[in-house]
């Protein structure tokens, strides 16, 4: 007999994790540790590999990567590469960290290993070192693949990671929209972001099979909290859930905690190619990849030698015919001989033009011009946006805050700019969107009713 099961029924399954970013600290747990789908979390583990990466010294930001038939055949949401062409990893880090492009993670991954399966072992390997005991896996992506599983647990642990492991690059998250080379991209968390105080990032996802899925990161002051959801029903009642969430650690969270990081794991070293930057035979902008067989245990990156005016590379330790075949044995040999002449060379001639870089002295004849002080007028930028849309009076100022939220939530187009302001009155709390021009708060109101939801503007103050 055909059944037909009903598509709320084959809704993913929820999961939910709030922790404490400073401390580590568990605020709230639901089905934390049930492996499910992580759809585009995952590329939260792609970036912090790719960050690895260029922190080694494999690649660069302006490596030139180049785009692979398989890259560019990736289906959306993608930044659209087209295939053969070149683009700089920065670009391709925006467009996966912001789009969520899956063209954009396939060509990182590919460019770091040599192909996107040795890249998901070494994305295994460092998820077993971050603690993520219940994460596979099998691309770099995202979309879902058989055994590609992971937990909200897992994936807290990997943002709070990304946010201390890799600072520099953490501001990408955050950002709305961003150039990826060939055009501009806009934030999949940009309603997130733009709508809820201090959310700062940092990842969304989302497949048939895994739900609305969301890893956010929010500060306040000296707290920060971290609150994942699986399985979200659409992009709305996700954000509204995670805003929940984030409430709840902020109340939950001591005001002063000591901030102790997590532990930077080591480098894993795995079956990947070794990326030799600069390499006299690779592309311009790229290096040459050689393949080692088993784990690569010596650094081949120079030091300075103590005591000596030229610098000269030496390797931090001998390399044996166990680790490399004698033919690739040589070939390193002599191309660091090689480097180390040019490099001495360099040094001379820039240490003989040293003296004549150095400018003049002014001539005593010559009287400088007095500066003329700058007269600066500030102009008013308010616009006319005096006035403001009221939604409702509560009676607590949580509860207020709650609905305005949720409001900005559903109708951003119109409340964008707009400040969320309770006032407390002897009945209740007003929740009330202000800074808005009397167009803005009357188009705001109208679509809100359209939406039944109770609202009146608000004049400016006589």
């Amino acid at each position: 007999m055909l059944v037909f099961v009903p598509v709320s029924v084959l809704a993913a399954p929820y999961a939910a994790f709030v922790m404490d970013a400073r401390t580590g600290e568990v605020l709230h747990s639901r089905n934390a540790d049930t492996r499910l789908h992580p759809a585009s979390l995952t590329k939260m583990m792609t970036l912090y590999v790719v960050f690895q990466a260029v922190e080694r010294g494999e690649i660069t930001l302006d490596t030139k990567v180049k785009i692979s038939a398989k890259a560019a055949s990736e289906p959306p949401s993608k930044l659209g590469l087209k295939a053969g062409s070149r683009i700089k990893l920065r670009y391709l880090i925006r467009a996966s960290a912001v789009k969520s492009a899956n063209d954009a993670a396939t060509a990182m991954a590919e460019a770091i290993s040599g192909s996107e399966a040795a890249f998901a072992r070494r994305m295994n390997r460092t998820a077993a070192s971050l603690g993520m005991t219940r994460t596979t896996f099998k691309n770099a992506h995202g979309l879902t693949e058989s055994g590609h599983m992971s937990t909200a647990r897992d994936m807290s642990i990997m943002g709070r990671h990304m946010i201390y492991d890799y600072p520099q690059y953490y501001n990408l998250f955050s950002r709305t929209s961003t150039h990826a080379g060939i055009r501009d991209v806009a934030n999949t968390n940009r309603r997130l972001l733009g709508a809820y105080k201090g959310a700062d990032g940092i990842k969304t996802g989302y497949t048939r099979a895994a739900g609305f899925n969301l890893v956010a990161s929010a500060e306040r002051g000296n707290e920060r909290i971290i609150a994942t959801v699986f399985g979200g029903k659409s992009t709305v009642s996700r954000n509204a859930k995670v805003a929940e969430l984030l409430d709840l650690g902020f109340r939950r969270a001591p005001s002063r905690a000591p901030l102790r990081k997590p532990q930077k794991p080591n480098y894993v070293p795995g079956d990947e190619p070794v990326v030799v930057a600069g390499n006299q035979n690779a592309p311009k902008g790229a290096g040459k990849i050689i393949r080692l067989s088993g784990a690569v245990k010596t650094s081949y990156r120079p030091k300075m030698r103590p005591g000596t005016q030229a610098p000269v590379l030496v390797a931090e330790a001998p390399v044996t015919s166990s680790v490399l075949p004698d033919d690739i044995q040589t070939a390193l040999v002599a191309a660091q001989t090689t480097e180390t002449t040019a490099v001495a060379a360099a040094a001379a001639v820039s240490n003989a033009l040293v003296p004549t870089m150095r400018p003049e002295a002014r001539p005593q004849n010559v009287v400088l011009a007095k500066a003329e002080p700058e007269v600066v007028t500030r102009i008013s930028t308010s616009g006319g946006r005096h006035w403001g849309v009221n939604v409702g009076r509560y009676t607590s100022r949580y509860k207020a805050e709650k609905v305005l939220l949720q409001t900005a939530l559903t109708e951003m187009s119109t409340l964008d700019g707009s400040l969320r302001k309770v006032v407390r009155k002897p009945t209740g709390f007003d929740a009330n969107f202000m800074g808005m021009t009397r167009d803005s708060a009357d188009l705001a109101c109208r679509r809100l009713q359209a939406r039944n939801v109770t609202c009146f503007m608000i004049g400016p103050k006589s």
